[in-house]
């Protein structure tokens, strides 16, 4: 669930929003006042209800600037959870961290390792503008954010309906957002996060950022180099591409997490010629096989859709984009391989007979997870905030469909799915003056630990982790062989987690060009099943 408790409004001076008439609006870091302008926070930590944070938690909230060219001007609060180490004699400081979105409830900070919650302080926070925050709302209408992320569009007219759509919304965000929107990018989000360091009155921030938390460090590692204790960024956003990247593109596009999603697919269908648990296998299949057999399933679902029946006599009507945005969604973790080909299975046995409208599915054919699961909110709305304020986008909606359809041959299903994200972006209406575009070469005061998945990450692909590993003043690079979305401290693998635990605690890096193997495939059964 999301937290309520500690939700404060924002207090508003004269401050006016930014409409937007680009995107591209640069400002010089230089020019606006660091973190060092602002008062430090002043932490008063309480036991947590029951319904905010696990027993034994402690709930705080801080008050930030809203403009930190104004850093004695009008204050939005942040909301805090913290997990006391457990031998506090012997800690070492706080981590903080950071699940990634942009937009996805940071408050509830991750268990990680014994080793980690006995010298550490754990603490996690909803960044400005998002959840128990101050937060940053674009309409009265609950409905309003769903409409910013619409069912991918396959035909003309449900391209013209998405633009229609998303449109209306963005202009509806622009009169009723307030200032907080202009004040979205994520090096605010990183001046928070230091204001956060001093309050806990550590010298040098320790860091874990997933997904979209890892640009959030590489911000703050490049605002504030000389702060670094550690950083652990684990599923890698390069920067650039987040950022500027190339004129007109829209920043998904560059960004290619559409190839990152293609990769892990290939390894699942490798595996799964290889396993006969895999049902969407069989006897002689071959990778290639496998490959003919999921493009012949896309086409017929291109023509229309399927109706399943599962065991429990329920029906599903699958249609293309259901399956691709299952297949993704189940792509973002290692062994979900063994929920969804079952499922693929199905669909294909289904279409494959049209005569028959059903087919029988097993009950544990979903994943066991899904981004339909996350509880009703603004996530659109915030991810869109900082996503948009945060990099440079073409204007017209329509060069977001161009692109799409270029990148399809690459990644069928996954480009239409994964760049129409970015259809916000076209007509959003606020700039923030302060976001950071670079330079991301400052050398910080410790090593940078970046963590890639290298069998196919659906969200940052591999091959983004090893360019921001070079790109960083100081980084080091630490792979895993296994496919999915991030690995630290997911229990999937130990080899990780020790170098991790290792590096978080007495800044042991592991060697240059260090392997984790996969102690696991994604059809092997659990360790003791």
């Amino acid at each position: 669930m999301r937290h309520s408790a500690f939700r404060r409004g924002i207090t508003l001076g004269t401050v006016t929003l930014v409409i937007a008439a680009g995107l591209t609006t640069e400002a010089s870091a230089a020019a606006v006042p660091d973190s060092d302008q602002a008062a430090t926070p002043v932490l008063a930590w309480v036991p947590c209800p029951e319904e905010t944070g696990p027993p034994g938690s402690e709930c705080a909230t801080a008050r930030v600037p809203l403009s930190y060219r104004d850093p004695s001007g009008p204050q939005i609060s942040l909301a805090l959870t913290k997990r006391p180490a457990k031998d506090p004699q012997h800690k070492i400081g706080t981590v903080f961290t950071n699940p990634g979105g942009p937009g996805s409830g940071g408050r509830l900070p991750p268990r990680l390792s014994s080793a980690m919650a006995a010298r550490f302080d754990i603490v996690g926070f909803d960044p400005r503008g998002t959840h128990d925050s101050t937060p940053v709302t674009c309409s009265a209408d609950p409905a309003d954010d769903a409409k910013l992320s619409p069912v991918f569009p396959v035909t003309e007219a449900e391209e013209a309906a998405a633009i229609r759509q998303v449109g209306e919304v963005t202009a509806r965000c622009a009169q009723q957002a307030g200032p907080l929107l202009g004040h979205m990018s994520t090096a605010n989000v990183a001046r928070d996060l230091d204001l956060l360091r001093r309050a806990v009155g550590d010298q040098r921030l320790t860091y874990i950022g997933t997904s979209y938390g890892t640009h959030l460090g590489e911000v703050y590692a490049n605002l504030f180099p000389q702060r670094v204790r550690a950083m652990v960024l684990d599923g890698v956003v390069q920067p650039q591409e987040w950022t500027t990247g190339r004129a007109g593109e829209p920043y998904i596009y560059r960004m290619g997490p559409y190839l990152g999603a293609q990769t892990a697919l290939n390894t699942v269908l490798r595996e799964c010629a290889t396993h006969t648990q895999c049902e969407f296998g069989g006897p002689g299949a071959t990778e290639q096989s496998l490959h003919r057999k999921y493009d012949d399933l896309l086409a017929r679902l291109r023509q229309g859709p399927v109706t399943l029946t599962d065991s429990h006599g329920e029906t599903q009507r699958i249609t293309y984009q259901d399956l691709v945005n299952r297949m993704l969604t189940a792509l973002y973790i290692w062994d979900a391989a063994s929920y969804i080909t079952p499922f693929l299975q199905a669909v294909y046995v289904a279409a494959q007979h049209p005569a028959v409208t059903s087919a029988h599915v097993p009950g544990s054919v979903q994943p066991r997870f899904s981004f339909a699961d996350e509880p009703q909110n603004a996530f659109n709305t915030w991810f869109n905030a900082v996503a948009c304020t945060d990099s440079d986008n073409p204007r017209d909606p329509k060069a977001v469909g161009r692109y799409a359809r270029q990148a399809e041959a690459a990644a069928p299903g996954f480009a239409s799915a994964w760049i129409y994200r970015s259809l916000p972006c076209a007509s959003w209406p606020a700039t923030d003056p302060d976001r950071y575009t670079g330079p991301w070469n400052r050398p910080t005061a410790n090593p940078l630990l970046l963590v890639g998945d290298r069998l196919g990450d659906p969200a940052t692909p591999y091959e983004d982790a090893v360019s921001t590993s070079h790109l960083l003043g100081n980084a080091r690079l630490l792979t895993a062989d296994i496919a999915g979305h991030g690995v630290a401290y997911d229990g999937r693998n130990q080899c990780v987690d020790q170098w991790l635990d290792g590096y978080l605690t007495d800044l042991t890096l592991p060697p240059a060009g260090t392997v984790c193997a996969a102690e696991r495939g994604p059809f092997d059964p659990p360790s003791g099943g």
